[in-house]
């Protein structure tokens, strides 16, 4: 579902009309800059579309983009109708999350005495900032479903609680602008522990997309790559060969690692180092490239012309 934004909006105080301003910075975490609503917790941007402020003008209201206090007037895209945890990819690379679809009014505030309506309450919705850029009018928007997400550590210290894991979390990290989540594990370096929790997540959790870290050396425990194609259907060797490419500039122990990426079913499996220093380099090689892959694996986009 696809629309432009047509209108973005500031206000000095909360429950104001806010003010076109034609474009803006969304900070991460916090919202529109320079707004009183930046930083509230999980309704960091409000959004409304522009057809809920024209259906109020064929009413007779005198409102326009701002009237209601939303941070971004949106029209082509039905709003209220997106799933909390919609992911909404901005043209200039902002990502945001839809995190509230309407709210409760407990007092009249001065938008509703100087509107004589408000339609923020059922027809409004409200977003997280997840990755930070710019928005302008004019801009497209794309309001894209959660991918579902899995991670798994493998390491013989991770699991038996002798070191913290700090790979997997940021993998969760990054991949959050994509998607939810949904099972994070730490496993031993066991080839069938490694392929049999590979195959649950797949089939029973029924993921798009599966990270590991770890494993991926020439130690006889770094078995990863192997239960990796236990379990695979077909293999994308254009995935690790791009990530071993662009780490080889950094250090020429790139070439030492020996991660695979794959497709079991409609979920992409790809392995990563388990350093994270080494696993944040080879996911910003494939973060890129990442929307379109899970589109095509999952059947979400068309075929692709590769």
């Amino acid at each position: 579902m696809a629309g432009k934004i047509v209108a973005v909006c500031i206000s000095r105080n909360k429950g104001e009309r806010k003010r076109d301003v034609n474009g803006g910075l969304l900070l991460r975490g916090l919202g529109l800059e320079g707004d009183a609503h930046a930083g509230s917790a999980h309704r960091q941007v409000s959004l409304l579309s522009l057809e809920s402020i024209q259906r109020m003008r064929a009413k007779g209201f005198e409102v326009e983009p701002g009237s209601y206090a939303e941070n971004l007037t949106v029209a082509g895209i039905d709003l209220v109708s997106l799933p909390i945890g919609t992911r909404l990819f901005l043209e200039r690379g902002p990502i945001m999350r839809v995190s509230q679809i309407g709210k409760q009014c407990h007092n009249k505030c001065a938008v509703y005495h100087q509107t004589g309506e408000c339609v923020m309450p059922k027809e409004g919705i409200f977003a997280e900032v997840l990755t930070a850029g710019e928005v302008h009018t004019e801009d497209g928007i794309r309001a894209v479903p959660p991918y579902r997400i899995g991670v798994i550590t493998a390491s013989d210290k991770g699991a038996r609680g002798e070191r913290q894991d700090e790979s997997g979390p940021l993998a969760q990290e990054m991949l959050l602008p994509f998607g939810d989540i949904i099972d994070s594990r730490i496993m031993p370096d066991e080839r069938l522990a490694l392929a049999q929790a590979m195959r649950s997540m797949a089939d029973e959790g029924r993921l798009d997309l599966l990270i590991t870290t770890g494993g991926t050396g020439l130690s006889p425990r770094d078995v990863t790559p192997e239960a990796t194609m236990d379990v695979v259907d077909r293999l994308t060797p254009g995935i690790p060969e791009a990530m071993r490419a662009a780490s080889s500039t950094r250090t020429p122990r790139a070439m030492l690692s020996r991660g695979v990426a794959g497709i079991r079913g409609r979920m992409l499996i790809v392995n990563l180092p388990g350093s994270p220093r080494g696993m944040r380099e080879n996911l910003e090689v494939l973060v890129p490239a990442l929307e379109h892959a899970l589109e095509i694996v999952t059947g979400r986009g068309g075929e692709c012309g590769v």
